[in-house]
């Protein structure tokens, strides 16, 4: 597990915030009647105008048949995480979670964000807020000194009782050096268990809320992963820096 320099700091911190930038910007085009390869295609002009690398593009997690091929991560309503983006039109009603990184003078951030296509329903925007707040239960239990168990616990413990299906095979990593790196974080927990947080660690928190069950699968493309009951999923995540007193969200 890497503790990061000031200067290491320094760029990601810049990184991390032409990402966020993008990110809105991204999130601001998914609007009905856009297909998700135009919002891969914008995601990664705008990368790249910024003299940027698009960190997902050409990256092959282990396991992966062949390199992820896009800059962008769109995943449509019962996709969960990792949506290859293509001819897909978005329509009135959706929700599209959007997920990327950004290499930056040699270092990585990675965030995700889920939004509303148009009118959607009660439901659906309650999903979505709640899965935004059990990203900041996380972050909020990050802190030097702690474990990885409490942020797991911070998610679960504000998600379950609101009975959303938890998903426990994916969740976030730390990241900085490489797109991923040790620790993982998973979004259920017990308090004071797991590796040891230290002020210094650059994290990916990302939990994954579905409306039905917690139980997802992989498609047939090897990326995209869907609820097994066809169920709502909302994904959202921040790269933070890990400090003594309140976590730093650097995207």
């Amino acid at each position: 597990m890497n503790i990061y320099s000031k200067d290491e700091l320094s760029i990601l911190r810049e990184g991390g915030k032409r990402l966020a930038e993008i990110r809105e910007k991204v999130a601001a085009r998914a609007v009905p009647g856009v297909k998700t390869k135009e919002l891969d295609a914008y995601a990664r002009e705008l990368i790249e105008e910024a003299g940027d690398t698009p960190a997902f593009l050409n990256y092959r997690p282990d396991g992966a048949d062949y390199p992820y091929p896009a800059a962008l991560c769109v995943s449509v309503n019962d996709e969960v995480v990792h949506g290859i983006p293509g001819e897909r039109i978005l329509e009135d009603g959706d929700i599209v979670g959007l997920d990327f990184g950004v290499k930056h003078k040699g270092f990585f951030t990675d965030s995700a964000i889920t939004v509303p296509v148009g009118n959607i329903s009660p439901i659906a925007w309650k999903l979505i807020e709640d899965t935004r707040e059990a990203l900041m239960r996380g972050i909020g239990a990050a802190r030097g000194g702690g474990r990885i168990g409490d942020i797991g616990y911070a998610v679960e413990s504000f998600a379950r009782p609101l009975g959303y299906g938890i998903v426990e095979i994916l969740g976030g990593h730390g990241v900085g050096h490489r797109q991923h790196e040790e620790p993982y974080i998973p979004n259920i927990g017990r308090r004071g268990t797991g590796p040891k947080l230290m002020s210094g660690m650059v994290l990916a928190i990302e939990p994954m809320l579905n409306l039905g069950t917690e139980k997802v699968m992989l498609g047939k493309d090897g990326y995209a992963w869907r609820t097994k009951d066809g169920s709502l999923s909302a994904h959202f995540e921040h790269t933070i820096l890990v400090t003594d007193s309140e976590a730093e969200i650097l995207t």
